[in-house]
């Protein structure tokens, strides 16, 4: 029986024909599991390459996307609770304007400092002429795949890569596997102007509704001797699918995009991984199944390559991906009541503020307040009548030469809001003008 905590490196794909090449790209199978969590909806075919022992999942039949990506890496962490960097490996979709790429070649999501490694822009089938709207980068590979890349790259320019090769070994090996994943017939790579639009429907041939003018295809020459073919490109890639050539050519030109692939976009934050696509047609409305198997196999010898040079004790040295998991977990769950508190707060301190509006507006008004404004509001005069009046002047006359047996007091009455308080604001004023008060 095979022991889950003995799985290091964990390998996604998205479709069948990416997993069967997985599969033959191991250099062991082992057992599948003899049991398995009743939450955990994975199939999990288990093997090693090299050193390695490698865990391969694959999304659910027609189940593809972002959300469904991230479930099956959620699933495979838990029940495979030391591996430590995974790779998604598969088929997509390539943007030629930028490099020479050609159909089969392969794009390995290595880090652009100023883009990430996937680029992620929000829409999830962009068709013809309509628009996008970029959303964000995705986090980037760990160190020791970034470093691994660098290293396979020197190697296959130094000594060529004999990804070809091994693909015709693995077909030698399995020869019913190979109508699907032989290469394909070089003529059948046809590039289109990104102004030619597909004329039929997805499932009719190029060949057939599109034709081969030359006015419409873009034409490159031949590989040399000396290039590799296929070749390997390390750009940024980006998370939709994608069916416009015109928007592809845009990204290509504003952010260095040379492959479109759907399930990246929801792994890298938290299934930290190497993107590895082999690309089976160019991103537009042409579609060609022809390269889809020789794709998807030369993406998974790259991976089988690159797993060939990492030292099994880097590996161990790595975080586990499930103890970043829990972080995560932890992170949202400390923002989430951090947020309920804050709600609270907030809550508690609105009813107080509206209590205290309430109290305010129901308590007795401030007769000082009317009194301070009628004093700093009203008209010149205002009460002169009084102050020029017998009454008044005879209460006030002692007072103004300091007489010392003054006890008498004014009173004014009358009914509210006859002019009480403004008339008391001028005698104040009178008072103090006279340095009586």
């Amino acid at each position: 029986m095979s022991d889950p905590a003995s799985y290091t490196v964990g390998w996604i794909c998205a479709v069948t024909t990416e997993y069967v090449a997985a599969q033959e790209c191991l250099d062991k199978e082992h057992q599948r599991l003899a049991t398995q969590d009743a939450n955990d909806n994975n199939i999990y075919t288990l093997g090693s390459i090299g050193a390695h022992n490698v865990v391969i999942a694959c999304l659910p039949h027609w189940n593809y996307g972002q959300v469904n990506a991230a479930n099956v890496a959620r699933d495979m962490l838990r029940a495979f609770p030391n591996v430590r960097f995974g790779l998604m490996v598969g088929i997509g979709g390539g943007v030629p304007t930028k490099q020479d790429l050609r159909l089969g070649d392969i794009v390995v999501s290595s880090l652009n400092y100023e883009n990430g490694a996937v680029f992620q822009y929000n829409f999830g089938q962009t068709v013809q002429d309509k628009a996008f709207r970029a959303t964000g980068y995705l986090d980037a590979p760990p160190l020791l795949l970034q470093t691994a890349v660098q290293e396979l790259k020197v190697s296959y320019r130094r000594r060529s890569n004999k990804i070809d090769n091994t693909i015709k070994a693995i077909l030698d090996r399995n020869p019913r596997l190979r109508g699907e994943y032989r290469r394909p017939d070089p003529a059948t790579d046809r590039l289109y102007k990104s102004t030619v639009v597909h004329k039929g429907a997805s499932h009719e041939s190029c060949l057939e509704v599109c034709g081969e003018e030359k006015a419409d295809l873009i034409v490159r020459t031949p590989r040399s001797e000396y290039e590799d073919n296929p070749k390997v490109h390390l750009i940024a890639s980006a998370d939709k699918l994608m069916k416009d050539a015109v928007i592809r050519d845009r990204l290509a030109e504003e952010k260095g995009v040379l492959c479109f692939k759907m399930e990246a976009g929801g792994l890298m934050n938290h299934f930290r991984c190497l993107v590895i696509r082999g690309i089976c047609d160019y991103a537009d409305s042409h579609k060609n199944e022809e390269w889809q198997g020789y794709a998807a196999m030369a993406a998974a010898v790259y991976a089988k390559d690159l797993l060939g040079i990492i030292v099994t004790t880097k590996v161990a040295a790595e975080r586990k991906l499930g103890d970043l998991l829990s972080e995560v977990d932890d992170n949202l769950r400390a923002v989430h009541t951090l947020a309920s508190e804050t709600r609270h707060t907030v809550r508690e301190l609105k009813i107080d503020i509206h209590l205290e509006k309430i109290r305010n507006w129901l308590k007795p008004p401030d007769p000082s307040r009317n009194f301070n404004n009628a004093r700093t509001l009203h008209h010149e005069n205002t009460g002169q009548w009084f102050l020029d009046s017998e009454a008044y002047l005879k209460w006030k006359t002692p007072y103004v030469k300091g007489a010392k047996d003054c006890n008498s007091f004014l009173w004014l009455n009358g009914i509210p809001g006859c002019g009480k308080t403004i008339l008391s604001s001028s005698v104040v004023a009178d008072l103090e003008q006279n340095a009586v008060l």
